[in-house]
């Protein structure tokens, strides 16, 4: 199996490579990328070696990986001709919102479900179960299990026969979805999780890098949590972030707060054709609009810190 990716996008395919252990262990996968590449061999040559023979290839797609000459227009391209033509399977994994679905293989189905990126998960490790789950379903397609018939010794391991050229037609197939109260009120429940964790980990993390610095995490309940930052002993900055707000939205207070009635900033959620977003009502800085749920995460952060950081 092939990694087609971007350096920028290294720590998280260090993550999904992790999350492959069990496969490679039971000997069902192989897994290849451009850093298994030995010192004095050809680089170029190397990638096409496995682009034109692996049976599987993962796009990682992010900004990054589409700004990238050599993944865009080498890799990929390769990489879909091959699967055009059944010689190789192809999964997107998207890692980072972008904007994905007009590439050549935009087409395909992606994972994490819906072509959510695994970075708007409030826990990765289950985003990037469900990358592994799709390559165990891939080797599947290849290599089907036979257990009342072994495969003949002279067999090559993952061997399969020619397919046909796939017939012509057109990539434009994605459908304008239609989003119901339900998938709203769970896309903002998710995005409420998702800042949750976000400061919390940010928080910890701040604490760490910054000699005098202490901070707190608090959560309330499940619909609201309190964050607070210290310079030697002295507060600096807190905050409340709720689910309230003008229109039932994920709410930001300067400080702690219990009433669902005082905010100084707020999101509601919003969608376009194809997907869910969260759009600020502007009471700080001006409105934002299509944010994903790490964009509003880093929103409602650069509200909290901006004092720390003497603005």
């Amino acid at each position: 199996m092939f990694f087609s990716y971007s350096h920028a996008d290294e720590a998280l395919r260090d993550q999904i490579e992790k999350q492959l252990a069990l496969l490679k262990r039971q000997g069902v996968i192989e897994v290849w990328h451009d850093r298994r590449i030995g010192a004095g061999q050809d680089f170029a040559k190397e990638i096409d070696r496995h682009v034109e023979t692996d049976d599987i290839i993962l796009l990682l797609v992010s900004s990054d990986f589409l700004a990238s000459d050599y993944c865009y227009e080498r890799e990929m391209a390769q990489a879909m001709q091959r699967h055009e033509v059944g010689e190789a399977i192809v999964i997107p994994v998207i890692l980072r919102a972008c904007d994905w679905h007009g590439a050549p293989f935009g087409k395909l189905q992606a994972v994490p479900t819906d072509g959510k990126p695994i970075t708007q998960f409030p826990d990765r490790d289950q985003a990037m179960l469900e990358v592994i789950k799709a390559v165990r379903a891939a080797v599947g397609r290849i290599r089907p299990a036979s257990p009342s018939k072994p495969a003949p010794a002279a067999a090559p391991p993952m061997s399969r026969p020619p397919a046909e050229p796939a017939s012509p037609r057109s990539s434009n197939l994605r459908l304008a979805r239609q989003f119901t109260d339900r998938d709203y009120d769970k896309f903002k429940h998710e995005s409420f999780e998702f800042i949750a964790k976000f400061f919390e980990n940010s928080l910890g993390e701040l604490e760490q890098r910054n000699s005098g610095i202490e901070t707190a995490f608090r959560r309330i309940d499940a619909n609201r949590f309190t964050a607070a930052m210290y310079r030697n002993g002295k507060v600096i900055s807190r905050c409340t972030i709720f689910v309230g707000g003008l229109a039932g939205g994920i709410a930001y207070y300067a400080g702690e707060s219990t009433s669902g009635d005082t905010f100084n900033e707020s999101m509601s959620v919003g969608s376009d054709e194809h997907e869910l977003h969260l759009k600020c009502l502007g009471m700080q800085r001006g409105g934002a609009h299509n944010l994903s749920q790490e964009g509003a995460a880093e929103y409602y952060w650069s509200l909290l810190i901006e004092r720390l950081q003497g603005r």
